[in-house]
């Protein structure tokens, strides 16, 4: 039945498209660097306003149920590029290189006529793996303390294109070290935080400048729109917003947390997606490969893990997935810290394989980090319980965390220890040391040292 369900949403594209236009639609996904997602108008956010990435949403449709398998940056591009989950294409850890073995986008799409294209930042190695045409204008490097950017480069490089194109725009917005943007119209007095942050003055102040760079982030969406418009490729083009993961707070980035995992993503093709809808369907990075190949016309590419969500975006399902996994090794971003998590669309269960030992990561947790979020909330503990119990959270975690997310999205209140909840829990258990076996994932085994080759 879903094959036969998949066959009908590609012959409906195929009949769309063919009756409209005799091109081939392009694709553009825009990838932040460490987005608060809850921060954008569209999500929720009440701190700043988002223009650009709320038309895209107002235009499209926004999905409320996207999830990193990894909140860290190499291994979840890697993921988004190959359809994988980082213990089969390789990146369990944090800039380690994919499998030479491993295919990504930039061998299925040409293979379908398409160009593969990137601007921004790479990361992703090695090069026989992503033979991405790296094309100038958005900054690569994503702790310069700059970020000027431009499409002058794209527009040209569209006007020259023969063929179809697939573009990512990956900026390096809003990754620390948070020196780009104006924060003179983001009042301190009046943030709201999620409850699991701290509130100070001195962390309203460094909050002011990570707000400040999504205002940037926002602009370059907006950019990237003009850019399309004055190509005349904008409504040939299926446009994606993805958030990637969390940011460098205490539970966001380098965590199993829904803050460090939940990622916006909006999508608009106004020839076949309906504006202004949204989606809870449950979804992760690793299907939206199959997701453009299917959009493209492309078969389905066997033998990975993600499975195209197309009909969620067309609005013709209302689901996708049952279960979202993730995955986190700490070595090289600090000491030995491996997480295991699943959830449905209620409940999360995140096994900590080594609670015995203290958390710690070496950029947010350095007490000499410029940036100094983790020195604030230290100084601040001196007085504040909130801030105290905050950072006793993130360091000395339980065994099993298990959370009611419809009751605790922000998930404070452990449920674990309740004894209504065992069988789920141990439903949900079963099922994630299914998926470990499924993947070669070893657990504790994997969060270790390692070189490059």
């Amino acid at each position: 039945m879903n094959r036969m369900r998949s066959i009908g949403v590609m012959t409906a594209i195929t009949s769309c498209l063919q009756a409209q236009t005799s091109v081939k639609p392009n694709i553009v996904v825009i990838m932040a660097d460490d987005l608060a997602s809850h921060e954008i108008g569209c999500y929720g956010g009440r701190n700043i306003s988002t223009p650009h990435i709320d038309r895209l949403a107002g235009e499209g449709v926004r999905l409320t149920g996207c999830y990193a398998s990894c909140a860290m940056s190499v291994p979840i591009r890697a993921s988004l590029y190959t359809g994988l989950y980082p213990a089969r294409h390789g990146v369990f850890q944090n800039h380690k290189k994919t499998y030479p073995h491993v295919k990504s986008i930039n061998h299925y799409l040409p293979a379908m006529g398409y160009e593969v294209w990137r601007t921004g930042k790479k990361h992703t190695t090695p090069r026989s793996v992503y033979p991405f045409e790296d094309i100038p204008g958005f900054e690569t490097d994503c702790v310069k303390q700059s970020a000027d950017y431009n499409t002058d480069s794209l527009k040209a490089r569209i006007s020259d294109a023969k063929q179809p194109f697939c573009l990512f725009v990956c900026s390096t917005l809003p990754h620390a070290p948070w020196t780009v943007g104006n924060t003179d119209a983001i009042s301190p007095e009046q943030l709201i935080f999620p409850p699991h942050l701290i509130d100070s003055e001195d962390f309203r102040e460094i909050y002011r400048k990570y707000l400040a760079e999504v205002k940037v982030l926002d602009e370059q969406v907006g950019a990237v729109w003009r850019m399309l418009e004055e190509t005349g490729q904008l409504d040939n083009t299926l446009i994606l917003f993805l958030g990637e993961q969390g940011p460098q707070f205490p539970g966001g980035k380098w965590t199993c947390w829904n803050y460090g995992q939940f990622s916006a993503l909006i999508a608009r093709y106004p020839r076949l997606i309906k504006a202004g809808t949204s989606s809870d369907a449950l979804v992760q990075y690793e299907d939206i490969l199959p997701t453009l190949m299917e959009f493209a016309g492309g078969n389905a590419i066997a033998d990975i893990d993600g499975k195209s969500f197309l009909h969620v975006l067309l609005g013709k399902r209302k689901t996708h997935r049952q279960w979202v996994y993730g995955i986190h090794n700490n070595i090289p971003e600090g000491t030995a810290y491996p997480v295991r998590s699943i959830r449905d669309k209620r409940y999360k269960l995140i096994v900590n394989l080594s609670p015995e030992v203290p958390y710690f990561e070496k950029h947010l947790m350095n007490m000499n980090n410029p940036v100094g979020v983790w020195r604030v909330w230290n100084e601040t503990a001196k007085t504040n319980l909130h801030a105290q119990a905050m950072i006793e959270r993130y360091v000395h975690r339980p065994a099993v965390e298990f959370y009611d997310l419809q009751t605790d999205p922000w998930e404070l209140n452990n449920l674990a220890s309740d004894r209504k909840y065992a069988k789920r829990m141990a439903k949900m258990e079963k099922v994630l040391k299914t998926w470990m076996l499924q993947q070669g994932d070893t657990g504790v085994s994997m969060d270790v040292e390692f070189v490059n080759k």
